[in-house]
């Protein structure tokens, strides 16, 4: 992948580290595993097992749910989009595929990095789960005004 420096800055752009500061980043990009996957190749599978999420760093992805022989693409994911956030909490299965559309750069953080980085800097790694958490909230509030909306237009049909 590039260099340590060049992901830095990308990185403190993203909404997980606009709070890192120098040393914290430093520190973080030293624990992290980078990963490149091609175009047309999976990062991850629906229903395998996940003990880690990725950071896109570079490129763009889609996510895909199976069911019945059937796909829905539920998003598209570009630089500074994470993915596979649950499996850092219950490590159970995969809920999509997460497929690349172009080439990919990602960082994959597992259970034991965050818990390297909180014992290095432990504001660092408390910044991120909040920041991973700020997200999610975001998420979960889309999720259910697009509930709300269904029902509300589903009941105005009568």
């Amino acid at each position: 992948m590039s260099n340590g420096n060049e992901i830095g800055r990308k990185l403190h752009g993203m909404t997980l580290f606009t709070e890192f500061t120098n040393d914290e980043m430093q520190s973080f990009l030293e624990l992290v595993d980078p990963l490149e996957v091609k175009a047309g190749e999976n990062i991850v599978k629906q229903d395998e097992h996940g003990d880690c999420m990725y950071i896109l760093v570079q490129g763009r992805a889609r996510v895909i749910h199976r069911k019945d022989g059937k796909q829905f693409e539920l998003a598209t994911l570009g630089t500074g989009d994470f993915f596979g956030e649950l499996a850092l909490v219950d490590e159970g299965p995969r809920s999509a595929d997460v497929e690349a559309v172009e080439d990919c750069k990602l960082l994959q953080i597992s259970q034991s990095i965050i818990r390297a980085l909180a014992g290095v800097y432990p504001s660092a790694a408390f910044k991120l789960l909040v920041a991973v958490g700020r997200v999610l909230v975001a998420r979960l509030r889309k999720g259910n005004q697009k509930y709300i909306d269904s029902l509300l237009l589903a009941s105005g049909k009568d």
